[in-house]
């Protein structure tokens, strides 16, 4: 989106971060009495109007057919473990407090590095493993009573 072109990568995380952070606050208020997997459908419902939007004010459905059947089924893996993602995150947000579902739900970081050293190939710093446990213990600490 070129209104965020000169955004660098921190600011851009940042953002998702500032966003995810409304997710658990207005997804904790939201699914005190529904089920659930019909809360996840209508925000997968909402997200699709919005995307649906932005896609076509942008004209990004032009490049629609650069999209490669690889890469299409990345796409659609990543659209699986999304909704599986959200579906447990909403469940374990029905049950329990903002900052332990939070802190736990962001162990995700721990998973990608370990799955990103196993199939991706990636190599850790000393820093970065550091930061890794430092995330373990912060997801530890919040998830306590």
């Amino acid at each position: 989106m070129e209104i965020f072109a000169n955004l660098g990568w921190i600011s851009l995380a940042l953002l998702s971060a500032f966003f995810a952070a409304l997710v658990a606050i207005f997804g904790k208020l939201g699914v005190t009495s529904v089920d659930t997997t019909l809360v996840t459908f209508i925000r997968s419902m909402v997200m699709l109007g919005v995307f649906t939007l932005i896609v076509l004010g942008l004209g990004s459905y032009k490049n629609i057919h650069e999209i490669n059947q690889r890469t299409l089924l990345f796409i659609i893996l990543s659209g699986v473990a999304g909704a599986a993602s959200w579906l447990f995150y909403f469940m374990a947000l029905k049950r329990g407090p903002i900052a332990g579902v939070v802190g736990v739900d962001r162990l995700s970081l721990v998973f990608a590095v370990i799955l990103a050293i196993i199939f991706l190939g990636d190599k850790l710093t000393l820093k970065e493993i550091i930061g890794a446990v430092l995330v373990s213990i912060g997801a530890i600490l919040l998830s306590l009573h």
